[in-house]
């Protein structure tokens, strides 16, 4: 699937994910996007190529297009998706919902071919990574465009297994939130030793910042750029000393995920 056949896409929900992913599909050079949308901020995305309309019934007459994007809160999804149905013979249907499962979309797109996604924040500047499932019986035409549309707001992995993605969800998904909440306490920590606020703020951001910069440069796994920092009988290795106790982050970190997996399961079972 190369970025000059995307065909015309419906996208549910112009929020914060859906309008990322348009961004993407916009730099590919999609030709025609209606995005459903009743908020008046949403009308922001019109242009080139772009209709904003605050229904499904007034989406345009004879309008086909070759995916459906739903990309609202799973709590709307009950009346979001109503009257979409019709959509389903053409169009692969793709879900961003956050504990929709395939079975209730399949309910909703009777026969319809099903991708359901987990995205992460980071689409907002195309560095985001997406994790998708296909359910049973998308061909493989429909699964590359659901691919392609995905990938337009960074790396994709697609899954055998629905079940991954409520640990997904509680690792990718949610993983941005730690990674800030890391800089809140290095900030934290840096005004407790006597950094003065806007250099601590400062340091703290772009320590992570750069960090981050590195591994996606470095082809070494986390654990050896992090002994390359650890000088023997270093401060790095003494504050390490504590980090790395199993009763602090390790334990944390197990507990955190376990608690976001268990809460995607419940979501997902209703």
């Amino acid at each position: 699937m190369t970025d000059a056949v995307l065909p015309p896409l419906l996208l549910l929900g112009g929020g914060k994910m859906g309008s990322a992913m348009l961004a993407g599909w916009r730099e590919r050079g999609v030709s025609r996007v209606v995005v459903i949308d009743p908020g008046a901020e949403a009308q922001a995305l019109a242009g080139d190529g772009v209709e904003v309309v605050p229904s499904i019934g007034a989406v345009p007459a004879g309008f086909a297009p070759g995916a459906v994007i739903l990309a609202v809160k799973p709590q709307m999804a009950e009346a979001a998706v109503d009257g979409l149905a019709r959509f389903a013979g053409e169009a692969v249907i793709v879900s961003i919902m956050a504990g929709i499962t395939i079975n209730w979309l399949a309910g909703r797109f009777p026969g319809g071919a099903i991708v359901r996604a987990m995205p992460n924040t980071p689409a907002a500047v195309r560095q985001g990574i997406t994790v998708a499932v296909a359910g049973a019986g998308v061909a493989p035409a429909r699964r590359a465009l659901a691919e392609a549309l995905l990938g337009a707001v960074g790396d994709v992995a697609m899954v055998d297994d629905e079940a991954l993605l409520d640990p997904v969800t509680a690792v990718s998904g949610g993983g941005p939130a730690y990674v800030f909440l890391l800089v809140e306490l290095l900030e934290a920590a840096a005004l407790e030793q006597g950094i003065p606020a806007d250099l601590a703020r400062r340091l703290a951001r772009q320590t992570v910042i750069g960090s981050a910069a590195l591994l996606a440069a470095s082809d070494q796994p986390a654990d050896a750029l992090r002994r390359a920092v650890t000088s023997p009988k270093g401060t790095t290795e003494r504050a390490l000393a504590v980090l790395m106790d199993d009763a602090a982050w390790p334990d944390a970190m197990r507990r955190a995920i376990a608690a976001a997996t268990a809460r995607s399961r419940e979501l997902a079972s209703g």
